[in-house]
């Protein structure tokens, strides 16, 4: 197995907003904003390489929206998910599998693009099987008020049109052991209803794709809870539970947003579970 950080391109968001209650003064020490509140934010998708399968996690916001939608997101740099498969000798249409941690605009906007005459919404990945979970795609396709920004139909629907939409299984309790892609899934739902957190097994290191769950190394105090959750209190028990497993079992975790923290590993304190070690991605997947 080999697995490349895909860089989908990288954009801001309100500090406020990323950190729900907890004053600025705490919260500016990890994550600095710029002269209008906006922290830097990544869309840090994965790619797994296994035998013949090539599994990419999530796929950023995509470029399809308008100039408007854009510019709410300050977007900077010059990463793309072309640029990235390229970098390690890959194309779209290499891909056999997308897995979406969630249906969240800029975690599964690259999934659908337009065709040449921007006529048609298409997959971007046209020979890949796109992979959600039923309860979670009820959720995302009949938003409730306070997502229904967020669960864009663009982004969705066509999916399930292509007939390249697959489900996991859900599990009995939070794991989901061995799942069809060849690692364990951990679902939580203080973000929003199973969002799937993927573990992978990589040359005897656990390597969780932390999603939303866990945003940036900046979000570990458990009451650092982002505004965008839906039931931040189960996030405190989520994020509790995970990271205690991750500091007892020395998992890596992939932090998906965090511009500045590729992989951290965390550590049990007497102020909770705090940051040990950061990473970059070539000291993990020497690549």
């Amino acid at each position: 197995m080999n697995l490349y950080p895909i860089e989908a391109g990288n954009f801001k968001l309100d500090g406020g907003a990323m950190f729900g209650v907890v004053p600025k003064p705490l919260w500016q020490r990890t994550n600095p904003a710029d002269s209008n509140n906006m922290i830097d934010i990544a869309a840090r998708c994965l790619l797994i390489e296994d035998n013949s399968r090539l599994i990419l996690i999530d796929t950023g916001m995509g470029d399809k929206q308008s100039e408007k939608f854009y510019g709410y997101y300050h977007l900077w740099g010059d990463d793309t998910i072309e640029k990235s498969l390229a970098k390690y000798g890959f194309h779209r249409d290499d891909i056999t599998d997308v897995f979406m941690t969630h249906l969240h605009f800029d975690h599964c906007g690259g999934s659908i693009q337009y065709n040449k005459n921007r006529t048609l919404l298409e997959p971007a990945f046209k020979n890949a099987h796109f992979w959600s979970n039923e309860d979670h795609w009820s959720w995302a396709t009949e938003p409730n008020r306070r997502e229904k920004a967020s669960f864009l139909k663009e982004n969705i629907i066509p999916m399930q049109e292509s007939g390249q939409l697959k489900f996991t299984e859900l599990p009995e309790d939070k794991i989901l052991k061995n799942s069809e892609l060849g690692f364990d899934i951990f679902f939580a739902n203080g973000h929003t209803d199973k969002q799937m957190i993927p573990m992978i097994d990589y040359k005897g290191k656990i390597i969780c794709f932390m999603a939303d769950l866990l945003p940036t190394a900046g979000h570990l105090p458990i009451p650092f809870v982002m505004g965008y959750d839906t039931r931040p209190l189960l996030t405190l028990d989520e994020k509790e539970a995970f990271l205690n497993l991750a500091a007892d079992h020395n998992y890596y975790l992939f932090l998906e947003h965090d511009a500045h923290n590729p992989i951290i590993t965390v550590k049990h304190t007497e102020k909770g579970v705090r940051l040990n070690e950061v990473y970059t991605c070539k000291d993990i997947f020497n690549n």
